[in-house]
């Protein structure tokens, strides 16, 4: 094992210079959040949080009552979508619901890329 020494005043130059960088990183972490509003989920999310039924969810898409993209066969709405519909109590449904579809989308496109990132 190697042994290294340095200078008080380098070592704290050093240490100041690391704390830096790790603001600089948590701080742009902090600023680039996705905004939930904005944040695609899918069928399955929307019907298993908010505790409505695929049939359910397929008349709101009919009659027009609820934005949606469609790719590959594949429905996804936005957040605010779904927050719109609960506020105009079109589903019945709260909000502990919506925090709880939000947040385990979040885990889920985060384990996702961890793994792409492993392959």
């Amino acid at each position: 094992m190697d042994v290294i020494t340095m200078e008080s005043k380098a070592y704290k130059e050093l240490d100041n210079k690391i704390t830096a960088i790790a603001d600089y990183i948590f701080n742009r972490l902090e600023a680039e959040k996705p905004n939930e509003d904005d944040m695609w989920v899918d069928s399955y999310e929307v019907c298993t949080f908010l505790k409505i039924s695929e049939k359910t969810l397929q008349r709101l898409r009919v009659s027009g009552t609820i934005a949606y993209s469609n790719i590959r066969g594949r429905y996804f709405y936005k957040v605010s979508e779904i927050r719109r519909m609960l506020e105009e109590r079109l589903v019945k449904s709260n909000k502990e619901n919506i925090d709880n579809l939000i947040t385990n989308h979040q885990l889920y496109a985060k384990e996702r890329r961890n793994l792409r990132k492993d392959k």
